[in-house]
């Protein structure tokens, strides 16, 4: 008994992201309206819009986002929702200001348990860096297991992930 062979589908068509033109329609300058994901602001952005804020102070949270939504070097978009929320929360966030280098570039809190740990990470980066080596995930997960063996970092407060 012979069996018929099987003939391989075409791979699926991808669906483009351009616009499907009408032929008939005349030329226009206008640029399609552009549906992106959301996108979390770094805390320099949100700074930003503080200051805005408060040189602005009688404008109502929608004409806040619509102006930064619009502004021409650098828009920033958020909505209403994330603006309230974000005054909400402006002493936090205007707190963590200072507590890391990278603090303004930053979406979410750098939280450290152990600043001794950490600095002592650090100071190996740099040093390894300096020698011209490159640090991955495995040589700092193994040397940060070490410095907390040395700083006597009891087992409960030890990380045990990959962070």
């Amino acid at each position: 008994m012979t069996r018929k062979l099987w003939e391989k589908p075409a791979p699926y068509k991808q669906c483009s992201e351009t616009v499907t033109k009408n032929k008939d329609a005349p030329a226009t300058s206008a640029k399609p309206h552009k549906v992106t994901t959301r996108k979390n602001l770094t805390l320099n952005d949100w700074l930003v819009v503080f200051a805005y804020i408060d040189t602005h102070p009688h404008q109502s949270q929608a004409e806040i986002v619509l102006h930064f939504e619009n502004e021409l070097t650098g828009a920033l978009a958020f909505s209403q929702s994330a603006l309230s929320c974000a005054l909400k929360r402006r002493p936090e966030l205007e707190a963590r200001i200072n507590s890391n280098l990278n603090a303004l570039s930053s979406k979410c809190p750098h939280v450290v348990t152990r600043p001794d740990v950490e600095q002592a990470l650090f100071t190996w980066v740099k040093h390894m860096e300096i020698k011209g080596d490159t640090v991955n995930g495995p040589m700092l997960r193994a040397k940060r297991a070490k410095f907390e063996e040395e700083f006597d970092v009891p087992e409960e407060e030890r990380l045990s992930g990959d962070g």
